[in-house]
């Protein structure tokens, strides 16, 4: 509960900053139906909220996932779980207000993340702490395309890693409504410890459906998410024990 507290008071203060601190914002609410998921119950229901924003001196996102699972759980501890995740990052640019653009490279940055959750059995599981360089690039046909590589301490203990995570939007105009492609790749690149090395993918299919009912462009979405995960939780997939993951959820998003 404090790390979730704790996630929310930083996304308050995200907020609390007004005049130009706050360049822009973006604010959303998930719903999300999945099955085929490992380690976890295989069925579950997800409410995330996701915040993003653009400040004086680089940019913020966070986002909440609150984890319901469907099915015969063996005590209330196992019936939901969350995780979250707090990432700052500050702009060389903006800091230096200088103009950075190089060739296909809009802007360098630090990177920063904290990670936080709750496990099935209701225990905390030990905070991440990540930090390295991003980078923004300019790709044809990208709304934006993120890179960001960091070295990840694990608060477990379980060894510190190396990891690379790209971050993107694209859209496809379809008549008077669009096709959304967002999501992310986690890669943990090396091994170290008890913490195995993993590949995180999880793109999200989203059509705007908000523009049928009279709704601002981009507000209302409806789609799909897949989640392909190897070595999930850094957990090494077994013939006694699978964790390579492949799991699809229909998905309600609102933005406001």
């Amino acid at each position: 509960m404090k790390r979730t507290l704790t996630a929310a008071l930083a996304f308050t203060a995200s907020l609390t900053f007004g005049g130009d601190f706050i360049q822009w914002t973006d604010t959303s609410l998930t719903v999300l139906e999945g099955s085929g998921f490992e380690v976890d119950p295989e069925d579950q229901t997800t409410l995330t909220i996701e915040h993003a924003n653009g400040w004086k001196y680089g940019d913020f996102f966070f986002f909440n996932d609150f984890i319901y699972f469907n099915g015969d759980q063996s005590s209330a501890d196992d019936s939901s779980s969350y995780y979250g995740e707090i990432a700052p990052r500050f702009s060389f640019g903006k800091m230096l207000n200088q103009d950075l653009s190089v060739l296909f490279v809009k802007d360098v940055l630090v990177a920063t993340c904290y990670e936080y959750g709750r496990w099935l059995n209701g225990d905390a599981f030990g905070d991440n702490y990540l930090i390295g360089a991003g980078v923004d690039l300019d790709i044809p046909g990208f709304d934006f395309f993120q890179l960001n590589v960091y070295q990840r301490f694990a608060g477990s203990g379980d060894g510190d890693t190396v990891q690379i995570t790209p971050v993107w939007k694209i859209s496809f105009p379809m008549g008077q409504s669009s096709l959304i492609c967002d999501g992310f790749i986690d890669w943990v690149v090396n091994s170290d410890g008890a913490y195995e090395k993993n590949l995180h993918v999880c793109p999200q299919f989203k059509f705007d459906i908000g523009v049928f009912f009279n709704m601002e462009a981009g507000s209302l979405l409806a789609g799909t998410e897949l989640d392909y995960w190897t070595n999930k939780y850094g957990i090494k997939d077994s013939s006694g024990f699978k964790t390579d993951q492949f799991a699809a959820s229909g998905i309600v998003q609102y933005h406001f």
